[in-house]
């Protein structure tokens, strides 16, 4: 038998081994399949009387993914391609979501926006984010615009912080230590360190929470060269919220973060001292007031971001800072009417030869109807104000149909949502290539699909999507930035399904194809699919195997400008959790790349063979 699979089962084995050492305890239980979005309305609904495709990452699927970044969780999902996150720890990511670029998927963390005004595409550095300190990620794929602005254009992945807890106060210790190691060097050296600490509580009217984690990544090179010397990734992130409850109808929250990292890095095909420093400060408020049937939100941050690099340009140095503000109304009328009435302002700024900015100020409108006999719907419009190109309209319109069966639903759902891309502030007045008269990039997506849930046990969806891109900003014979006016269409079919046979087993399978058609569509695979399968062993032990191909898809080759094909290939994972000392001490093993397999992601650049972490998680 293959040495590969006998390691496998020997981990299995040894899971049992453990379940006879406990006495019944709660462990981690699978997920409900009927759970509550908020992301597609701002509104809690039941997923039966959604419209939209909302993918949900809970706490207990973050808690079996300890150690792992944010960017390999978010990776398993349906329709999702973040290219570099089965590489080093450190490589520049980009999220691709359905067919499109990182620059058409918007990250927004406790309901503000974030994104980097002083780089080129304006894309959230998911490196900036440390998993240990997140309650939920909530994604909502296709366009978004109406409610959350610029960028929505292919996904919304909409983060929240874990929340005081109720206790007067209560800490959690987290640590995990592993391999750092490529399919062609097995050598067991310790690489990865994880560390986090947190402490949160409630007195009275008072809340608070604070937390620190750090990770640190050696012994990968970033690109592969016959040298292969180490390149080393680390990174510290400090968050501190502060909270009071005024009335049981007023509460306001204050919050403060700083995320650094530093990171060495290689060209590709080339080893190089290339060194980036990345600071990120973060000050915000978050209040909601009820009344009646409604309710006023107001969320708003202020986010200062620096990056010094070290390369063969020489020395440089990226300033930027931006503010978001966003204040709503909600309102319920009769039960059945969700309406949203609010009004989102962003100011950013970054240093180029000179310091520049821009401001949007757009209001907007959104409104859900949930009837009784099983039509839902969402419809709603924004008008864009840019204090550079002026007006644009988005909207969107997104009908429903639940016919409730016996046991579950089958639901019927369609969408047409226009979305937009604002030119950002290196495209508009940078030091090379800007243009000011730029127009922003248009979106157009189509959405059809069904989806059918029985007896809350087993739920299977099928969405077809199509999306046309125009204006899209690119560079003229003279690397000017321009709208093109090539078009760009990508279509695609995402399926998924969830099963819980029983409290004992779970499993959940995901399947997309993606055509891209207008230009070269480098590492976006037109074959994805994830398998998981989570089996509770006993009270207090769990197991989670997983399964992951990715499909043939190109790259370019810079040295020469030629495309080339990259092979398709399997990733097997596993994890093996074990709950001891009345459910506050968790103990685990996570194996990634069990089969040891040889791939490329990135063409020239290091990926990550079988690796094993060890790692616990201690609640006071």
């Amino acid at each position: 038998m293959n040495r590969n699979y006998l390691l496998v089962l020997s981990i299995i084995l040894m899971g049992r081994s453990l379940s006879a050492q406990e006495q019944q305890i709660d462990s981690v239980a699978p997920h409900q399949l009927q759970e509550v979005v908020v992301s597609d309305s701002k509104f809690e609904l039941k997923r039966e009387n959604s419209g939209k495709t909302v993918i949900k990452i809970t706490k207990e699927e973050l808690e079996q993914n300890q150690g792992r970044t944010l960017a390999e969780i978010i990776n398993t999902k349906s329709g999702i391609e973040i290219a570099g996150s089965r590489g080093r720890d450190g490589d520049v990511l980009g999220v691709f979501a359905r067919g499109g670029r990182g620059r058409q998927a918007l990250v927004i963390i406790d309901g503000v926006r974030v994104s980097d005004p002083s780089t080129f595409s304006q894309e959230y550095d998911l490196r900036l984010i440390s998993p240990v300190t997140l309650e939920s990620i909530e994604i909502i794929k296709g366009a978004a615009s109406t409610l959350y602005g610029t960028n929505a254009a292919t996904a919304v992945i909409n983060i929240t912080t874990k929340k005081s807890s109720k206790k007067s106060i209560s800490a959690n210790f987290q640590s995990s230590v592993g391999t750092n190691q490529t399919a062609g060097e097995q050598t067991y050296n310790m690489g990865t360190f994880t560390n986090a600490v947190s402490a949160s509580g409630t007195l009275e009217r008072f809340s608070y929470a604070v937390d620190f984690s750090n990770r640190y990544k050696s012994g990968l090179s970033a690109a592969v060269t016959p040298e292969n010397e180490e390149d080393i990734f680390s990174q510290y992130s400090t968050n501190v919220r502060l909270g009071y409850q005024f009335s049981k109808d007023f509460e306001v929250s204050i919050y403060g973060n700083q995320t650094k990292f530093r990171n060495e890095y290689d060209a590709s095909f080339a080893e190089a001292a290339n060194l980036s420093k990345s600071d990120q400060k973060r000050a915000g408020l978050a209040s909601s007031f009820t009344y009646g049937k409604g309710s006023i939100h107001l969320n708003t941050a202020f986010t200062e971001y620096g990056t010094d690099t070290m390369d063969t340009f020489g020395e440089r140095n990226f300033e930027g800072n931006n503010w978001v503000l966003d204040l709503y109304n909600k309102y319920v009328l009769d039960k059945k009417w969700h309406t949203i009435l609010g009004v989102n302002y962003i100011n950013d700024e970054a240093v180029f030869s000179e310091e520049a900015e821009f401001t949007i100020v757009d209001p907007y409108a959104n409104m859900v109807y949930v009837s009784d006999f099983g039509l839902n719907l969402n419809v709603g419009g924004r008008l864009n104000h840019h204090s550079e190109y002026g007006n644009h309209v988005v909207y969107n319109l997104n009908p429903s149909f639940t016919f409730s069966t016996n046991k579950g639903y089958l639901k019927l759902l369609g969408s047409y949502a226009t979305s937009y891309i604002t030119p950002n502030l290196t495209q508009l007045f940078g030091d090379f290539g800007a243009n000011p008269d730029l127009e922003p990039e248009e979106n157009r997506t189509l959405e059809g699909g069904i989806e059918f849930m029985a007896s809350g046990e087993f739920r299977v969806s099928a969405v077809y999507f199509d999306r046309n891109e125009k204006n899209t900003i690119g560079f003229d014979q003279n690397f000017m930035s321009i709208n093109v006016s090539d078009e760009i269409n990508a279509n695609g079919l995402e399926l998924e399904a969830s099963w819980r046979p029983s409290n004992k087993w779970s499993i959940d399978a995901n399947y997309t194809f993606t055509e891209r058609k207008g230009d070269n569509a480098i590492r976006i695979p037109k074959y994805k699919a994830n398998l998981s399968a989570t089996h509770q062993i006993c009270d207090n032990t769990d197991l989670v195997l997983t399964y992951t191909y990715t499909g043939q898809r190109l790259d370019t080759d810079f040295s020469s400008f030629t495309d080339v094909t990259l092979d398709s290939f399997s990733l097997v994972n596993l994890y093996l959790g074990h709950q001891l000392i009345s459910n506050r001490l968790r103990i685990f093993i996570n194996a990634e790349n069990l089969l040891n397999e040889d791939y490329t992601e990135i063409l020239g650049f290091t990926t990550r063979g079988r690796n094993f972490r060890l790692g616990m998680s201690l609640d006071f």
